[in-house]
C-alpha cells in the first residue's frame, strides 16, 4: 500500500474503536472498566514489566539459541496464564458453575501441564538441533 490508501486501514480500526467506546459510555459500569484498566496499565508497568525485564536480563549469560527455547515457551506460559488467570485463581465461581455447570478446580493442573508440555516441545526441538548439528559434524569430518 502506497500513498492514501495506507490510511484506509487505521481509520476503520479508530472508527470501530470509537464504536466500542460509544456503548462503554453509556455503560452504569464505565467506572469500574476504567479503573480495571488503570490498575491493569499501573500493575504491568510497575510490577510485571520490572519481573520478566529481570528474568530475561539472566538469559543473556545463555547461548542465543538456549535462550530462545526458554524465550518462547515462557511467553506461551504467561500469555496462557494472563488469559485463564480468573479460572485459575478461581475468581467468579459461582457464575462459571451456573453458566456451564463445570468448577474451575482443574484450572491450575491444566495450566501447569501446559506449561510443562510448552518447555519440554522445546527442549526436545533444542536437542533435535544439537543431534543435528553432531551428525553433520561428523559426516563433515568423514569427507575430509
Amino acid at each position: 500500500m502506497s500513498g492514501r490508501w495506507q490510511y484506509v486501514p487505521l481509520v476503520l480500526c479508530v472508527a470501530l474503536a470509537l464504536y466500542a467506546v460509544s456503548f462503554w459510555l453509556v455503560s452504569p459500569s464505565l467506572v469500574r472498566l476504567l479503573v480495571w484498566f488503570v490498575g491493569a496499565a499501573v500493575l504491568h508497568d510497575l510490577v510485571l514489566f520490572p519481573l520478566y525485564s529481570a528474568a530475561d536480563r539472566g538469559l543473556v549469560r545463555l547461548p542465543v539459541a538456549v535462550r530462545n527455547h526458554v524465550r518462547v515457551p515462557a511467553l506461551g506460559a504467561g500469555l496462557t496464564f494472563l488469559v485463564f488467570l480468573p479460572g485459575i485463581i478461581r475468581q467468579g465461581t459461582e457464575s462459571n458453575v451456573a453458566a456451564t455447570g463445570l468448577d474451575q478446580e482443574p484450572f491450575l493442573g491444566r495450566w501447569a501441564l501446559l506449561t510443562l508440555i510448552l518447555f519440554a516441545a522445546s527442549a526436545a526441538v533444542y536437542a533435535a538441533r544439537v543431534v543435528a548439528l553432531i551428525k553433520g559434524r561428523r559426516s563433515l569430518s568423514k569427507i575430509d
